[in-house]
Formats: C-alpha cells, sequence, structure tokens
C-alpha cells in the first residue's frame, strides 16, 4: 500500500468515584448454570443492580437504561466524576469446556481501561477491550476453558469522569474463538538492511527484525512482488532469498502479487514495462507464467507459499486497461490465469482476491458480486481497513461480517496501520501527520498504536462461524533509511509511513508487537 495524502446520558445517579476493584465478594446466591438477563430487558431503565448481576465499586456509576442494542434496554456505565466499578454474573454447575461470551459494546473511550472478561473458570482470565465507538454497536468476544464447573462474566470501567460505555445482548455458550494469523508485511526488509538499517529488541539490543518479531508472536509474513523494480527489490531473487529467513523463524508465508513495476493500489495498477503492448490474451498468459515462475521456485528451495494474493488492493482490477472492472469478463479471466497458476503448483495455496474497501459494505459486495458472477475462483477475502480512510470500526465489522457470510469464504484483513507519532524521522512528509486525521478516540501514541491494533484484531475475532482468520500489519520494518523511500526509481525519495511502523525512531521494537500475542 502505498497512498498520497489524502449524547451522553441524560441518567445522572449518586456515584461512589475513586474505589479500586479487588477481589470478588462473596458469591450471592443469583449463581446459575445460563446467562440470566444478558440483554437487560427485565427491569426497564434505572436499574442500579439488573436481575441477575451483582456490582461492586462505585455502583452508581453501573444501571440499565433504554436504547438497546437487540432490545429495549442496555447496561451503561457512566459517572460524571472518576469511577470504576464492575458489573458481574457469577454461573456455576457447568460442564467443563471451552466457552465463549459474546457482547454488544459501545464505548466513548478515554478509560483507563473498559472490557469484559471471563474469570475464576479454573484457567487464566480473559479479557477483551471494548473498542472506541461511539455510535455503532461492535460485537465482541471472549473466550475461556472452564475447568472447575463455573465462571464469572465480568464487565468493568476504571474511568475518568464523563467516561461511558454501553454493553448489550450478552451470551455465554459452548465454544472458542481466535485467529490463526497474527502476521505483518515485511516487504522493505532487504532493502532497508542493505541501506543500512538496523533493528533492535525493546531493551535496545540489535538483532534480527523477523527475529524480533517473530519473538513478538508473529506467525506469518508477508511479501509483495513486482515484475521488475527500477530499484531491483521486490523481485523474485529478493523474494525467494527472504522467504528463506521467513519459514526459517517458522512463519507462514504470503506473496502478493502486484502485476506491475511499482506500487499496485486503488489509483494505480500499471501495466509491467516487460508486458506492455500486449493483447488481453498475452497478458492472461504473462500473469499465468509470471505467477508460476515466482512459486514453483519457492517451491523448488523448499519454502512453499501458503498464501497468495491475486493482485493488491485490486477495487478497480488490475492490468489497466485490460483488466479494469469496467471490462469485468477480461478481469476474471486474468484473475483465473492466476489462480490456475497458484494451484497448479501448490493445490493447498490459499489465494486470496485483496480490496482496500475495508469499511465499504455497498463497494465490497459489488464487487464481490461482480467476481462470482463472473466466474472468478477464490478461496480467501482479503480487505484493507485503515481506520483514518475506511470507515468506521463498526463500518468495519459490518463489511466484514458481511463478505464471510455472503460468499462463504474465510476473510481477514490484509493491511491496516496506525501512527505511534505525528512527526517524521526524515525529511519527507508522513502519510497521516495531524491529530485531526487521527481515528478519534486512539491518539497517536505507542498505547494508541497498541489499541488499534488489538481491537482490530477483536474484530476479526468476532466473524461468526470461526472465518476470521487473522490480520496482517503494514509494513512493520519500514522505517526512515537513507535510500529506502518510496519510490524505487528514485533513491533521494523518502518514506511517509515510518511513523506506522513497529519499530520506534530508536530502531527499537515498539509496545505495539503486543498485539501479536491477541488470541
Amino acid at each position: 500500500m502505498f497512498h498520497p495524502r489524502r449524547t451522553l446520558r441524560a441518567l445522572l445517579l449518586p456515584l461512589t468515584a475513586g474505589l479500586a476493584l479487588t477481589a470478588l465478594p462473596a458469591q450471592t446466591a443469583q449463581a446459575a448454570s445460563t446467562l440470566t438477563n444478558g440483554g437487560f430487558e427485565s427491569d426497564g431503565a434505572g436499574s442500579a443492580a439488573p436481575t441477575g448481576w451483582s456490582e461492586y465499586g462505585s455502583t452508581g456509576a453501573s444501571y440499565s437504561e433504554s436504547g438497546g442494542h437487540g432490545g429495549s434496554y442496555r447496561l451503561s456505565h457512566y459517572s460524571a466524576s472518576a469511577y470504576t466499578v464492575e458489573t458481574y454474573q457469577y454461573l456455576s454447575g457447568l460442564t467443563n469446556g471451552n466457552y465463549t461470551l459474546t457482547a454488544w459494546v459501545r464505548s466513548g473511550g478515554g478509560q483507563n481501561s473498559a472490557y469484559i472478561s471471563l474469570k475464576n473458570c479454573g484457567s487464566s482470565e480473559q479479557r477483551t477491550n471494548l473498542p472506541v465507538s461511539a455510535s455503532g454497536w461492535i460485537r465482541v468476544v471472549t473466550s475461556i476453558a472452564v475447568t472447575n464447573n463455573q465462571c464469572t462474566i465480568s464487565i468493568n470501567s476504571d474511568a475518568n469522569a464523563g467516561n461511558w460505555i454501553n454493553v448489550d445482548d450478552l451470551t455465554f455458550a459452548s465454544g472458542s474463538t481466535s485467529t490463526s494469523i497474527k502476521g505483518s508485511d515485511v516487504s522493505s526488509l532487504a532493502k532497508s538492511e542493505a541501506k543500512g538499517g538496523t533493528y533492535k529488541t525493546s531493551s535496545g539490543t540489535t538483532g534480527d527484525a523477523l527475529a524480533i518479531l517473530k519473538s513478538a508472536g508473529q506467525n506469518y509474513a508477508r511479501v509483495k512482488v513486482w515484475v521488475n523494480a527500477a530499484d531491483g527489490y521486490n523481485g523474485k531473487t529478493q523474494v525467494l532469498a527472504l522467504a528463506k529467513r521467513i519459514k526459517a523463524q517458522g512463519m507462514k508465508l504470503l506473496v502478493d502479487f502486484h502485476y506491475s513495476d511499482t506500487w499496485a493500489d486503488p489509483g494505480a495498477q500499471t501495466v509491467p514495462s516487460a508486458w506492455s503492448g500486449h493483447s488481453y490474451s498475452q497478458l492472461k498468459t504473462d500473469v499465468y507464467n509470471h505467477t508460476y515462475d515466482v512459486l514453483n521456485a519457492l517451491k523448488a528451495q523448499g519454502t512453499t507459499a501458503d498464501m497468495v494474493q491475486v493482485g493488491n488492493e485490486i477495487n478497480g482490477g488490475m492490468l489497466w486497461s485490460a483488466g479494469s472492472t469496467s471490462n469485468w469478463s477480461q478481469l476474471a479471466g486474468l484473475l483465473n490465469s492466476g489462480y490456475d497458476a497458484v494451484k497448479a503448483v501448490s493445490s493447498s495455496t490459499q489465494v486470496a482476491l485483496h480490496l482496500a474497501k475495508g469499511g465499504d459494505l455497498t463497494g465490497t459486495r459489488w464487487w464481490f458480486d461482480s467476481a462470482v458472477s463472473n466466474g472468478v475462483k477464490f478461496d480467501v477475502i482479503g480487505l484493507s481497513y485503515y481506520g483514518y480512510w475506511h470507515g468506521s470500526l463498526a463500518d468495519f465489522q459490518t463489511t466484514l461480517d458481511d463478505a464471510a457470510a455472503r460468499y462463504g469464504k474465510p476473510v481477514f484483513v490484509a493491511e491496516t496501520a496506525y501512527p505511534f507519532r505525528l512527526d517524521s524521522d526524515d525529511s519527507f512528509e508522513n502519510i497521516i501527520d495531524l491529530s485531526s486525521e487521527l481515528v478519534s478516540g486512539y491518539p497517536a501514541t505507542t498505547a494508541g498504536q497498541t489499541r488499534w491494533m488489538n481491537d482490530v484484531a477483536s474484530i476479526v475475532e468476532a466473524v461468526p462461524n470461526g472465518r476470521g482468520l487473522g490480520v496482517f500489519y503494514w509494513e512493520s520494518t519500514w522505517t526512515a533509511v537513507t535510500g529506502n523511500g518510496w519510490d524505487p526509481a528514485d533513491a533521494t525519495s523518502g518514506n511517509g509511513w515510518e511513523n506506522q511502523a513497529l519499530f520506534g525512531y530508536d530502531d527499537k521494537a515498539l509496545p505495539a508487537m503486543a498485539w501479536f500475542s491477541h488470541r
């Protein structure tokens, strides 16, 4: 990816603020084997202790009120003063096994912490933070292994004055959720190292960037392929070398074919110079031969690709103008040519189609409906989702869930990122460098970057029927290194993305790498 620049509630109850939560008080007689009043419909507005639920801490800050997700009422945490409160329900008589708590949530943000959790279940407590979403409801999940026939469902706020959350329609049922992809794009790494770039652990020890990412929990690496790049990087030779390093770390490999000599994205899908002037029929052969050549070479050296993107951010198609979405039958032929080449090398390699439409339900439906009706073959759907460009988190969840259900395919985030600061580490203006460009509730700090990644991963984890595969960060290793700028034809070009890498301006691993440990 390279882009150019581009009511608090009326009910105020008496509050006791500042109480710190400790261990739960003695469990009450409310213990049950099934969740009671998960929709908060039993009591109406103003109930300070909804039926089936207990409270601890600043109890006046926890109450039911009108405006539910599915019904008429919801649980809210709010106070005009700082508060710490827990709303919880103890379940006993459970059959041991895996369980998942699902909840619909909203949050105005600003809390020290706001989360749902499952605890006292015989295994380690599991938490999911509430994403910042002031208007749209977002579904989140938390899974746990119950080993002692009991579990406590907990809704927590450690909040500043005026902070609020809404929670509704909780369910607690057998099953578990997780994501299998905790990845990042490392396409810039080889050139960075060649130009003197270094990478360090959080404590300052210089090391291999891939090893540092792996130790943080990364299990999948994404690498782009250009046909004949002006700088000699990101072609077959470099991909082969990087693939060896990736597989040596025990990571899986996603190969991202751009089918261009430079960046392919929604604004540019330029035919490679070697294919210039080729007919549509020739381009189909070009796509097949190039795809097969790179992937077969990877297979021959023992680093078979686990997933392949046939095209990068192909909102408007690829290999313009022959493969434009204005001519779907031709675009379908090019995409299927790539698909067939992938499967000819390895039938187990998954083929993904990738759009930059993470929060665009209508656009995503139109594109994939067109693809399906034109017989396009694919295994997986990948979406870029940058919150400062592609809609709200609620829009993102709606689009992701719909794509998974409508097409019956697994989905993943092919690209996302967030800044940990706004200033530049080189003379080139950053893509995101103003506070007005940020997503509300997510500051340009290391904590804001970490929060963003965890919340995006939580939304992917919550995709129904286990169809949310995971997330790739873009680009974790693209720090500001002279000579490793955005333009492969211009060695003096700068990097507008170093404030969104996963290594800081001191080259140290950033706290946001913790998201790789997301369930």
